[in-house]
């Protein structure tokens, strides 16, 4: 009796003795191998190490079925085989491409480290298809990345279903003391950035301000995190009233979410993270339309990610002070919401007239930047679902960046090209700061004068209220959030870019 497998577009032919008694569903417990081709065509096969000591205990017959199949694995392909080995019922064989393949510089990104995320990814996913509950997954040179792609593929989001899919455990098939450690912190990362999926996917009805702010305390409650909740009337007595005109138009009260890390030197001044968290966005007065408009559950996908962040670095006790600021409203139409043409005034003092109340991420984030001057911060970043222009600009490949530090950008875009995040600075000119600065009756324009350029304008808008004499990063995620990714190992709402604020709060000296 022979049995048929389709993988990677290739129908593979088993026989009886290949595949033993069993059928697809029992196959319990799986593993991912590591190929490596000089060819493009996936010939002139090298094994990884993990794969060469599998084919060693198998007595050749791995290699000899990776011939059965014409003895090409080409890069980001898979092939599953059964009845090799007593413990693993099957076998994923992945490409990997060449070897050392280093930095493109075209690309902006780590060829190696996002081969082994890729790699770990289709091998994961074509045991996950038979059924495989039990996943262990080659470091393939690379343990960090083997996990990121390994536990970023296997979860989904499927919070509300009545019956929910088993997903499959992942471990790493270790080599040694060094890759477990390496996997352990691949995994937090990820398990960070799955979090963060989690809440930019979840409906705006479950994820109140009200509720995201009781999630907050919940996930942080067994960290080194303090979570401190601010009210409305708080936020009054603060004058944040660019904030609170947001949420004008919704029943649900705003929350203020203030959360502090401190694993660093006492005396160290914290790195403040700013993130965007309007639960949900009908536009306001200035109304979205409907199509698509359900996406907007993820309007708080910069507080998303900086929540996911910061789960991270505290699970991974990473030696920093840090300050994560999450203004959380709805902006919704209604009678009392704020009227196209309304003046507000920032905490700083600066008035604000509200000609599209569809731009609101900037008017949160206004208040919140100025509150950041609170804390000394050695640096403040925010991160947001900001325009869509931005998505116009990039498509989904990249975050737009905007800085006053060309230093903190270049280490900004070191972390992403190895994170797999890549980022790409924006223009900050004095051109877009005149835009919505210049008027006779008011300070500022919530979306300036000019066509063209809305990502630019926005930017500018958040500079006016930056700490004086303070590095700031602007993060527009607006065109990564998602649903949706090229990249294979990321399905729904992505939580990008979750690792990379990671990498880049422990990469600070």
């Amino acid at each position: 009796m022979s049995y048929f497998l389709k993988s990677a577009g290739r129908v593979l032919r088993l026989t009886s003795t290949q595949f033993g008694t069993r059928n697809c569903s029992s196959l319990q417990k799986g593993l991912v191998l590591g190929v490596y081709s000089e060819e493009a065509d996936g010939n002139n096969i090298q094994l990884s190490e993990s794969a060469h000591k599998f084919n060693e205990k198998s007595g050749g017959k791995l290699l000899e079925h990776i011939k059965l199949c014409g003895n090409q694995v080409k890069e980001g392909k898979s092939f599953v085989f059964w009845g090799l080995d007593s413990t693993y019922q099957s076998v994923a064989v992945v490409g990997l491409g060449k070897r050392n393949k280093g930095f493109d510089q075209i690309e902006r990104i780590n060829q190696d480290k996002e081969s082994v995320r890729r790699a770990a990814t289709v091998g994961c996913k074509a045991l996950q298809a038979v059924d495989v509950k039990d996943i262990s997954v080659d470091s393939m040179g690379d343990a960090e990345a083997a996990a990121e792609g390994s536990v970023l593929s296997t979860w989904k989001f499927q919070e509300y279903k009545t019956k929910k899919d088993d997903l499959p455990k992942v471990r790493l098939h270790s080599n040694g003391e060094n890759e477990n450690g390496l996997w352990k912190k691949g995994s937090i990362k990820a398990n960070g950035q799955n979090l963060a999926r989690k809440l930019a996917d979840t409906p705006g009805n479950l994820l109140t301000p009200t509720i995201f702010s009781e999630s907050v305390q919940e996930i942080f409650k067994d960290l080194n995190v303090d979570v401190k909740v601010y009210d409305q009337a708080w936020a009054e007595e603060k004058k944040m009233f660019s904030f609170l005109s947001v949420t004008r138009g919704s029943v649900e009260p705003p929350k203020f979410v203030e959360l502090t890390y401190n694993n660093g030197k006492k005396d160290q001044s914290p790195y403040v993270m700013v993130g965007k968290g309007v639960t949900f966005d009908a536009g306001g007065i200035s109304l979205k339309p409907s199509a698509s408009m359900d996406e907007m559950r993820a309007d708080m996908g910069g507080a998303a990610a900086v929540v996911g962040a910061l789960q991270a670095i505290a699970s991974l006790k990473i030696e920093k002070n840090v300050k994560v600021l999450i203004p959380l409203v709805e902006n919704l139409p209604s009678g009392s919401a704020t009227k196209p043409g309304d003046v507000v005034t920032a905490m700083n003092g600066k008035s604000i007239c509200v000609d599209n109340t569809d731009a609101e991420g900037r008017l949160i984030l206004a208040d919140a930047l100025c509150y950041s001057g609170s804390f000394n911060p050695k640096w403040v970043l925010d991160i947001a679902t900001l325009t869509g222009a931005m998505r116009v600009a990039l498509g989904n490949a990249a975050t737009g960046v905007f800085t006053n530090s060309n230093d903190l950008y270049r280490v900004l875009e070191e972390v992403g090209a190895n994170t797999g995040d890549r980022v790409w600075q924006m223009p900050l000119w004095k051109h877009y700061s005149k835009q919505v600065t210049d008027y006779p009756a008011f300070d500022l324009n919530n979306v300036g004068k000019g066509k063209g350029g809305g990502s630019c304008t926005a930017a500018a808008f958040l500079k006016e209220f930056v700490p004086e004499k303070v590095d700031w990063l602007h993060l527009d995620i607006a065109s990564v959030m998602g649903p949706g990714d090229d990249a294979p190992y990321i399905s729904g709402m992505t939580g990008r870019p979750t690792r990379t604020l990671v990498e880049f709060i422990a990469a600070q000296e």
